[in-house]
C-alpha cells in the first residue's frame, strides 16, 4: 500500500476531507471545464475576424442574354461581330465579408458560453462535494472500530487477572478447575474477537487511505462538541441552482440580439467568363478579372415568430430552477432537524451510558468479591464483566454516531 500512496500522513478529519478532494479523479474535470470554455469562448470571438470563401464553379445554360436578331444584322452590316455569351460559363472567385456590428451577438454568445461552463462547473463540484460525505463514513467507521479494539483489550486484561486470582484459588482448593477453564475460554474468545476487529480495521485503513491518497494510520477523535455553526447555507447544489438562472438571463440576452440589425462590408472578386461587361464578353468571349466591394444590412425579423415561446421556454427555466432551489432547501430543513434531534439523543444516551457503567462497575467488583468468597460461581462473574463491557461499547457506538451526526450535520449547512 505504502508504494501506491502519498508519503504524507493524514490524522485528522480535515486532513483526509482535504486530501480525498485532491485526489478523486473529479477534480481533474474543474480543469477540463475551463479550458473547453475558454476554447469556446475564443472560437465565438473569431467571428469578428474576415469570413473567406473561395469558390469555383462551371455551368451550361439553356439560354443566355442575347442582341435580337435585327440588331444583330445591323452589326454585321457595320463589320462588327456580335457572337454573344456562350452558354457554357466558368468562374474562379474569392468571397470576403468582414462583420461591422452584430447587435451583440457575439459578445452575448460569449456570455451564455461562460455561463454553460459555470454550470458545468458547478455540477461537478455538487459531485465533489459528496467525497467529504463519504470520507466521514469511513473516518468513524474507522474511529469505532478503535474504540472497540481499546475495550476488547481492557476486556482481556480483566479476564486475564480474574484468570490468574482463579488459578490460585485452584491451587489453594477454592476453586474448580472448571471455573479456572471457563474465564480462560472466555479470554479466549475475546482474543478471537480482537483479531477479528483488527482485521477489519486493517480493511478500513486501506480504503480509507487509497480514497484519500495518501496514508492514514492514526485518526485522531474529533473534539466532542454539540454545537454547529447555524449560518446561512452555502451548498454548492445552491451554487449550482445561482449558475443555472443566470444562464437563462444571457440566454435570454441573445434572444434580443438576435432581433437586431446586423451591419458588414464585402469584396467579391473572381476571374472567368462571362464578367460583369457582358457587352465585351458578347464580342470577344475571353476571360477577365472582376472585383466588387460594397456594404450590406441585415435585419431578420424570422426571430420574431418564435420570440415569444423562446421567452417562455427560459421562463420556465427559471422557474423549474427556483422550484429545485425551494425542495432542496426543504429537504436540507429536514436532514437539519433529523440532524439535531439524533445529537441530542445521542447525548442523553451518552449520560445514561456513563451511570450504567458506573453500577456495572461496582457490581462486577462485588461479584469479584462475592466469587472469591464463595458467594456466587464464575458464571455469574462472566455474567456481570460482559454486561460492564456491553454497556461499555454502546457508550463508545453512542459517542462515535453522536460525533458523526455533527459532521454530517456540518456537511449539511457546509459549515
Amino acid at each position: 500500500m505504502a508504494a501506491a500512496l502519498g508519503t504524507v500522513q493524514a490524522q485528522t478529519l480535515e486532513e483526509c476531507q482535504q486530501a480525498a478532494e485532491k485526489n478523486y479523479p473529479l477534480i481533474q474535470r474543474m480543469d477540463l471545464i475551463r479550458q473547453n470554455t475558454d476554447l469556446t469562448v475564443d472560437n465565438i470571438q473569431k467571428g469578428w475576424l474576415p469570413q473567406v470563401t473561395g469558390t469555383a464553379q462551371a455551368t451550361y445554360q439553356s439560354d443566355v442574354t442575347a442582341f435580337p436578331e435585327q440588331l444583330q444584322g445591323m452589326y454585321q452590316q457595320m463589320g462588327i461581330d456580335m457572337k454573344g455569351l456562350r452558354k457554357d460559363q466558368y468562374r474562379i472567385g474569392v468571397d470576403v465579408q468582414q462583420m461591422i456590428y452584430d447587435g451583440g451577438a457575439i459578445s452575448s454568445q460569449k456570455e451564455v458560453a461562460r455561463k454553460q461552463g459555470d454550470v458545468e462547473a458547478a455540477e461537478n463540484e455538487v459531485n465533489m462535494y459528496g467525497v467529504r460525505k463519504r470520507v466521514n463514513e469511513m473516518y468513524f467507521a474507522l474511529l469505532l472500530l478503535d474504540d472497540q479494539i481499546q475495550l476488547n483489550r481492557d476486556l482481556q486484561e480483566l479476564l486475564s487477572a480474574n484468570e490468574k486470582k482463579l488459578a490460585s484459588m485452584v491451587k489453594g482448593g477454592t476453586a474448580a478447575e472448571s471455573d479456572y477453564q471457563n474465564v480462560k475460554a472466555e479470554r479466549l474468545n475475546a482474543a478471537q474477537q480482537l483479531t477479528n476487529l483488527q482485521s477489519q480495521r486493517k480493511t478500513m485503513v486501506r480504503m480509507l487511505s487509497v480514497f484519500c491518497g495518501i496514508e492514514v494510520k492514526n485518526p485522531t477523535k474529533p473534539v466532542l462538541s454539540t454545537t454547529v455553526g447555524k449560518e446561512g447555507i452555502l451548498r454548492s447544489e445552491l451554487r449550482l441552482i445561482d449558475s443555472q438562472i443566470k444562464l437563462t438571463q444571457a440566454r435570454e440576452k441573445v434572444l434580443d440580439a438576435a432581433l437586431m440589425p446586423k451591419l458588414g462590408v464585402f469584396a467579391q472578386g473572381f476571374y472567368g467568363y462571362p464578367g460583369y461587361n457582358m457587352f465585351d464578353d458578347m464580342m470577344n468571349r475571353r476571360w477577365s478579372l472582376n472585383g466588387m466591394i460594397g456594404a450590406r444590412l441585415q435585419w431578420n425579423i424570422g426571430a420574431l415568430y418564435t420570440r415569444k415561446n423562446d421567452k417562455a421556454k427560459l421562463h420556465l427555466a427559471r422557474q423549474t430552477a427556483e422550484n429545485s432551489r425551494e425542495v432542496f432547501l426543504f429537504n436540507n430543513n429536514l436532514e437539519e432537524i433529523q440532524q439535531s434531534e439524533s445529537i441530542d439523543r445521542y447525548r442523553q444516551l451518552m449520560t445514561a451510558d456513563k451511570e450504567i457503567i458506573e453500577l456495572r462497575s461496582k457490581v462486577r467488583k462485588a461479584a469479584e468479591s462475592k466469587l472469591k468468597h464463595g458467594i456466587i460461581d464464575v458464571n455469574d462473574l462472566l455474567r456481570e464483566i460482559n454486561a460492564e463491557n456491553a454497556t461499555r461499547v454502546q457508550l463508545s457506538m453512542h459517542e462515535i454516531e453522536m460525533l458523526k451526526e455533527i459532521y454530517n450535520l456540518k456537511y449539511t449547512r457546509n459549515n
